[in-house]
């Protein structure tokens, strides 16, 4: 026991000294965590100030916390001593490895930051990508969530996103409705494109500018077939769809202009 009393009356010095090394690298490591929470929150809301799409905020939030909390390590580690330099180099070593095992990952990371940075969707807009189709809910680092109309929810990793065609059906504020109406050859062309025109014109979702398109497009082998391709905003898109192609049907059948079903006809020739 006296040995020890003796070794603390001579090491008081050294002890104190370290005693407040580490105080104050606690205080740092305490301190930085706010700094590194305040940063990212600051971060988020000046996203949300200037309106960018809250998963970029988010997103762009994370890293920076990431950054500051990290440099707070370091400044803590090399308050109380440590080499830090050499610490950042098994870092960067163990990091390599890590890399190396988890590729995958760092993949999907990387498609996440592409995604950021080239914007090809936000939260809300209806994509399809990597064959899957739904509502962007949320862009993550290393995955993006997709809602289906039928109410499913996709995780989808960023990489396969980004190495596949990406269609944006709400990026632009209007959309063309491509419908291919078949009618038979005995009917009457210019009484069958009036009713389509005046469908058209009864349907208030329909945008008179751009003006839509009806014209015989194919002389079929069962049909004349006519391309109605009216103009309506994204968000009405497959409602008006789907009123038209129920309206076509019911007032072709009462102006009696008949729609003819898919037919093969086979002739039969008797040999002497």
């Amino acid at each position: 026991m006296e040995s020890v009393l003796n070794w603390l009356n001579e090491n008081s010095g050294l002890i104190l000294h370290y005693g407040m090394q580490a105080v104050i690298a606690l205080v740092i490591f305490l301190l930085g965590g706010r700094i590194a929470k305040f940063c990212a929150n600051l971060t988020e809301k000046a996203f949300d100030k200037k309106k960018v799409d809250k998963a970029v905020g988010s997103f762009v939030s994370s890293i920076v916390f990431a950054i500051v909390f990290m440099a707070t390590v370091l400044m803590a580690l090399s308050q109380i001593g440590i080499e830090t330099t050499s610490f950042i180099a098994i870092l960067g070593a163990a990091g390599l490895a890590v890399g190396l095992a988890l590729q995958g990952s760092l993949s999907n990371f990387a498609s996440g930051v592409l995604i950021i940075l080239l914007r090809p969707f936000k939260s809300g807009d209806y994509v399809e990508a990597g064959n899957k189709a739904g509502t962007i809910k949320k862009i993550e680092i290393f995955s993006t969530e997709l809602r289906t109309p039928d109410n499913k929810v996709i995780i989808m990793p960023n990489s396969k996103i980004m190495s596949d065609a990406i269609v944006n059906y709400s990026r632009e504020s209007t959309r063309r409705i491509d419908l291919v109406i078949r009618v038979d050859y005995d009917a009457d062309l210019r009484k069958a494109k009036e009713v389509l025109k005046s469908i058209l014109d009864n349907e208030p979702r329909i945008l008179k500018d751009p003006a839509y398109n009806v014209s015989v497009s194919e002389l079929a082998e069962s049909s004349v077939n006519f391309i109605v391709r009216p103009w309506v905003e994204s968000a009405d898109y497959w409602p008006t769809y789907w009123s038209l192609l129920e309206e076509i049907k019911i007032i072709f059948d009462e102006q009696g202009i008949n729609i003819p079903a898919p037919q093969m006809d086979v002739h039969l020739r008797k040999q002497d």
